[in-house]
């Protein structure tokens, strides 16, 4: 019963998919970092009906587009854009690392968190717009491995701050259970997308290579380590660069 509490706690807190409400103790927490790539795969499944209704019924490019690059804000709820936004505001306000760390907090948005918001749906809906709809499954991996990776980072990485909800999942987490769980969402991706898209898979697998390492400086130089907000500029930027590298790298190979 653990696991299923833990698989209903990832939904609910990182999904306004509506599920069953669980006591948020440590045991029922104990795997929910587990789960949250199945978050994602939710989300890509949506993206590809989408792709599929389009087709069907004549949909353009630009709705489509702007419509997919919605849909991963209105299943999650927004929460990672959130986290991307306050970093964009810490980042830009070149501060002390503890500085930072407040405006993290801060409840009132800056002009540069409404830009980079204004910029990263932009670019996602371009990216939609121009992705080869016959390989949208190749989109499901994006938003699964991108979880996955931020599960893995937000268990395995020093935190900034010893309180708070990243603290509380470190320490409700099985770290050797979310880096398990994590190895295999990532070999399912590069087996999906080495079928269906070839050295897309080799291409995809540096750029989140590079993610991570390109993360984890930033953490670690900027905040002293890493926050909730921080996992939810990590997960942002992971997947649009995923999603560069599949509709890009697709027109070059």
């Amino acid at each position: 019963m653990t696991v299923i509490r833990s698989l209903l706690i990832a939904f609910s807190t990182y999904s306004r998919i509506p599920v069953p409400q669980v006591e948020w103790t440590a045991e029922n927490r104990r795997y929910s970092m587990c789960f949250f790539p199945l978050v994602g795969a939710v989300i890509g499944l949506v993206i590809w009906g989408w792709f599929a209704l389009c087709g069907k019924i004549g949909i353009g490019a630009f709705l489509r587009g702007a419509a997919a690059a919605l849909i991963p804000l209105l299943i999650s709820g927004g929460i990672h854009m959130d986290g991307f936004m306050d970093t964009t505001d810490a980042l830009a306000s070149w501060q002390p690392k503890e500085k930072r760390l407040e405006i993290l907090k801060d409840s009132h948005t800056g002009a540069f968190a409404v830009m980079g918001c204004a910029g990263m749906l932009l670019l996602s809906a371009a990216l939609y717009a121009e992705a080869d709809p016959a390989k949208a499954p190749l989109l499901i991996c994006v938003f699964v491995l991108s979880r996955a990776l931020s599960a893995w980072t937000l268990v395995t990485m020093k935190g900034a701050r010893p309180q708070g909800m990243l603290g509380d999942f470190s320490r409700a987490a099985q770290k050797r259970a979310v880096t398990v769980s994590g190895s295999i969402y990532a070999v399912l991706c590069m087996a999906v997308w080495t079928a269906l898209g070839g050295w897309i898979a080799a291409m995809c697998a540096a750029a989140a290579v590079l993610c991570v390492l390109a993360y984890r400086r930033m953490a670690y130089r900027q905040f002293g380590g890493v926050t909730g907000d921080l996992a939810g500029w990590f997960l942002q930027v992971t997947e649009l660069a995923l999603t560069a590298v599949i509709v890009i790298g697709g027109k070059l190979i």
